[in-house]
């Protein structure tokens, strides 16, 4: 089982990311399309690095909307998982 980021940790990786917020126990993106299907094109495209990393995102799609939360869920909390999937989820456009 991965091991729980302390808040430092947490504090110094999340500095690294943009557009990312620490809610919590969790990091949260959320991303405004130009339409329903840029954003469903845009989740589409997360399928395959959560699928390698072997760490999948809690997603929510409102029309042109769509928010992303991470968290280790069997941690209880962040780890460096979440962080390291939320560097390639930012780096999808």
């Amino acid at each position: 089982m991965a091991e729980l980021l302390s808040e430092n940790e947490i504090r110094d990786r999340a500095a690294s990311l943009t557009d990312w917020q620490v809610k919590g126990s969790q990091l949260q993106l959320d991303k405004k399309f130009a339409d329903f299907l840029e954003a469903i094109a845009f989740v589409n495209k997360l399928v395959e690095p959560a699928e390698a990393a072997g760490h999948h995102p809690d997603i929510s799609i409102s029309y042109n909307k769509v928010s992303i939360v991470l968290t280790t869920h069997d941690a209880g909390g962040l780890t460096q998982k979440d962080f390291d999937l939320a560097k390639i989820i930012s780096a999808i456009q």
